[in-house]
Order: structure tokens, then C-alpha cells, then sequence
């Protein structure tokens, strides 16, 4: 009666040895129906970015490019203020590993002019999905933000001459073909009152006609800086009527993501920054932060 009980018990043990040999965990792969995180799968965990700190942003600009972007830098009399604009100052983070920035402001006898440099290390928390991918879906969220466009083509000696000569423009032109809804070429009718307004608003230093970004210079993706980058401009009125443009540079290096934010206010209200020559030094200091994180 032993001799009988035995028997099927092994059987039944080799059996289940069998089984476990020919099931999904053996050598020829994971089973169609296992899920992440169950014992016995094994998945690679995805490569950590190349950067691991991050630098100390306020002495990452060099003061020949300070006296460059703030020129009022160079204006101040008193040594203790000068050297105090030139340290800048650091903005307030939680996680000195994570983010980092510094910010400058100075004022001249022309404008006022601020400059913000910022560091962000960005880590992926998933195994499954490297810092250098997390990093590529923030800069992502950042353009599309900014609303890239395919730059047009720089503006004519002749075009630029016509916009220096009349910086204004014709505040009573209209788009070609609107004549306001009963065809009187004089915008009178339903539109001509929008258009009057738009013509006092542009007197005021409300909303001119020439806020727009000139032509080639408009918010745009950059070559050449770092694994991607863009470049953002915004003309604005301040509550003062006088008009500021602020020049964004944002560009991404492994899991890094620098963004440099230059704006100029100045003291008259008509007066207008220059576009092309904000956006030259903004991509100028960005080029230089881009070879010092290679470095």
C-alpha cells in the first residue's frame, strides 16, 4: 500500500518539473502575457543623461558680454553697485541639482535691461524611458509654446529704408479686398470703426503696426545650438505706453535645457528695441553657455 501511494506522488512531481521547463520562463523568451514589474521579466533600464550637476549660473556669463547685453553697466559711478550688477542675481530654486538661474537688471540713461540665464537638469523617473528622452519632451512643450514658424525672407534695403522713413506706417490701410461690408472704399460702414481705432491705438502706443517681428527674424527653430534649439521674440506695451521686446532663447543638450531670456525697455515710448540686434547677442551668449556644458 506504500509502494502504490508513492508512485503517483512522483509522478505528479515530475510532471510539474516538465511543465515549469516548457513554460514562459524559459530560454526561449518572455511570455506574450507577462507585465512590467512581474517577477522574472527583466527589462534594460534606460540610460541615465550626461549630466549630473548643474553649474553655477550667475558666473557662467562673462562680464565683456554683460557690458554687451546691459550696457548701462558701464554707466554706474558708484564701484559697489557696479560690481553688484555685475555678480547678478540668483533666482530662487528648491533643488540646486535640478534647476538652477541667475538674473541681471540694469538701468541707463536710454533703457532698461534685464537678462535671465536658466538651467534645468531634467531627470526621468521611469526606468523605462532615459533623461535624455524626458528632456526632448519638455523642450517640446517649450516650442510649441513659442509657436515656431518658417522664418520669411530678411527684409530689402528698400523695404527697411520705407519702415525706417514711416516707422508707424499708414494707420487707415486696410487688407487688400476689405472694404467694409457695403464696398465704401473710405472703411466707413461696420468695419471703419475697428480701423479707426486701430489708427488711434497705434498714435497712443497701444497695439502699432509695427509691433510685428520683422520679416526672417520671427520666432523660429535654430541650427547648430546644441541638439535642438529655438528662438522666440515678443514686442510688447508696457503700462507706460512705451514698447519692450523681449528676446527667448531656449536650447537643449542631453538632459540639459538652457534658456536665456533677454528683454529692453526703453525710457522713451517711441523708441523700439531693435529686433535683429537682441536676437544676434541672445544667440551669441547661448552659443557660449552651449560650448562651456561641452566642455
Amino acid at each position: 500500500m506504500q509502494r502504490k501511494a508513492y508512485v503517483p506522488g512522483v509522478a505528479a512531481l515530475l510532471a510539474a518539473l516538465l511543465a515549469g521547463c516548457t513554460g514562459g520562463g524559459a530560454l526561449g523568451g518572455e511570455a506574450d502575457d507577462s507585465k512590467p514589474g512581474e517577477s522574472g521579466s527583466t527589462t534594460a533600464a534606460a540610460e541615465p543623461g550626461k549630466y549630473r550637476t548643474l553649474r553655477e549660473p550667475c558666473s557662467q556669463v562673462e562680464p565683456g558680454t554683460l557690458d554687451s547685453m546691459l550696457p548701462g553697466i558701464e554707466e554706474m559711478t558708484d564701484e559697489e553697485q557696479q560690481e553688484k550688477a555685475y555678480k547678478g542675481v540668483p533666482t530662487v530654486t528648491y533643488d540646486t541639482d535640478r534647476r538652477v538661474g541667475c538674473r541681471w537688471k540694469v538701468e541707463s540713461s536710454d533703457a532698461t535691461h534685464h537678462l535671465l540665464v536658466d538651467f534645468e537638469r531634467v531627470v526621468s523617473y521611469d526606468t523605462a524611458v532615459s533623461d535624455d528622452t524626458r528632456a526632448t519632451e519638455v523642450y517640446s512643450s517649450k516650442a510649441q509654446k513659442a509657436n515656431l514658424s518658417e522664418p520669411s525672407a530678411p527684409a530689402t534695403d528698400d523695404e527697411e529704408q520705407e519702415q525706417t522713413e514711416s516707422p508707424d506706417g499708414d494707420a487707415d490701410a486696410k487688407p487688400s479686398g476689405d472694404t467694409g461690408t457695403d464696398g465704401d472704399e473710405s472703411g466707413k460702414g461696420k468695419g471703419g470703426d475697428k480701423d479707426k481705432g486701430d489708427a488711434d491705438d497705434s498714435a497712443s502706443g497701444g497695439s502699432p503696426t509695427e509691433a510685428v517681428t520683422p520679416p526672417g527674424l520671427e520666432p523660429r527653430a535654430l541650427e547648430d545650438l546644441g541638439d535642438e534649439a529655438f528662438l522666440d521674440d515678443a514686442l510688447t506695451t508696457a503700462a507706460s505706453a512705451t514698447r519692450h521686446r523681449t528676446v527667448t532663447v531656449v536650447f537643449r543638450t542631453s538632459n540639459v535645457i538652457v534658456t536665456i531670456e533677454y528683454d529692453e525697455q526703453p525710457g522713451r515710448r517711441t523708441d523700439i528695441p531693435d529686433s535683429k540686434e537682441m536676437q544676434d547677442k541672445a544667440q551669441e551668449l547661448a552659443g557660449t553657455l552651449a560650448d562651456k556644458l561641452s566642455e
